[in-house]
């Protein structure tokens, strides 16, 4: 993604919104201390993206939710004190990632770069910071779609045409990178917003017009609804399965990029199912917002809609169509 300018998070709560501080959780924010998640109001906002307790106009209520082990929640007065002020001076960045899922029920993940400076080699959807500027272009609840879009495209070279896909936003993720403070300070701070989009074409056909970026992506997968099921019910703050369950295959087929040509490879399913160790490198998996918004996309898609997710949201009317 060219340029480093980003939107940056604001937090309102009982007053004037404020930038959003580095290694503070914003969660915390909304949430009591031993909680980790709560319910606000969500919108790109004069330039910035605003979290709020309360409702504002074009904004959308939304779930938002960190990990119980999120650093910013850990972070002690020494710890947080040997920030560099640099970063302390940074904010927390905007982002959007996307789950898209084709009409035979398939998602698409993609593993990124191994030259990437934060979560290399991890199993994510496509998606990216919010850049100036994105939160003027739109129609209200479409200004974070059209940065989701932007990001399928820049990453996988998936171009959806208006009409062919329906669209909600399923929650916010609280980011932070090193995910755990055993692996040292936090370096990065976001706020994601995880967006579902349902593609009227099948994966077969969407995965012919895959051309992805090497400089983001080193691998892809379309998945189907039981390694996602699977995946959505690992927890990390649990260790790893020693064993994949017996329904689920052994491998599932990946598509690594590499050179200018892509390869199709089988991937061992128990990859995908690592949990994030405590301590030490990090493993090949999925991350673990990424199986947060699995598990909301889940439960959106068993009722179609119909469900409240846990916090008492109530989705947005499904389908929600882009014409």
């Amino acid at each position: 993604m060219a340029g480093t300018a980003r939107v940056l998070v604001h937090v309102r709560r009982g007053g004037a919104g404020v930038p959003a501080r580095f290694g503070q959780s914003v969660t915390g924010t909304f949430c009591p201390a031993q909680e980790d998640v709560a319910v606000v109001s969500c919108g790109l906002d004069r330039g910035r993206f605003l979290l709020s307790d309360v409702a504002f106009p074009g904004s959308t209520p939304a779930l938002l939710k960190r990990p119980p082990f999120c650093p910013a929640k850990l972070l002690g007065e020494r710890e947080a004190a040997a920030i560099p002020a640099e970063l302390r001076g940074r904010g927390v960045a905007a982002g959007v990632a996307v789950l898209l899922r084709a009409s035979t029920g398939h998602i698409l993940l993609t593993r990124r770069a191994p030259t990437l400076s934060i979560f290399p080699g991890l199993w994510v959807p496509p998606g990216g910071h919010v850049e100036p500027g994105e939160e003027v272009r739109g129609q209200r609840g479409d200004k974070l779609l059209d940065v989701g879009l932007r990001e399928l495209e820049e990453e996988t070279g998936l171009h959806l045409e208006a009409g062919t896909f329906s669209w909600r936003m399923l929650g916010l993720w609280e980011s932070i990178y090193p995910p755990m403070l055993s692996r040292g300070l936090p370096r990065r701070h976001h706020i994601v917003t995880y967006l579902l989009l349902l593609c009227q074409e099948p994966h077969q056909q969407l995965d012919a017009r895959m051309h992805p970026s090497e400089s983001e992506v080193s691998a892809y997968a379309w998945l189907e609804p039981p390694v996602l099921e699977a995946i959505a019910a690992t927890e990390d703050e649990a260790k790893t399965l020693s064993n994949v369950p017996s329904e689920l295959p052994a491998t599932i087929s990946i598509t690594e990029v590499s050179g200018g040509s892509s390869s199709t490879t089988q991937l061992p399913t128990a990859t995908l199912l690592n949990t994030a160790p405590a301590e030490g490198e990090d493993v090949e998996r999925v991350s673990t917002g990424t199986k947060f918004a699995l598990r909301l996309c889940l439960e959106s898609l068993g009722e179609r809609g119909q469900v409240q997710p846990s916090g008492g949201v109530t989705p947005l009317p499904w389908p929600h169509k882009r014409e």
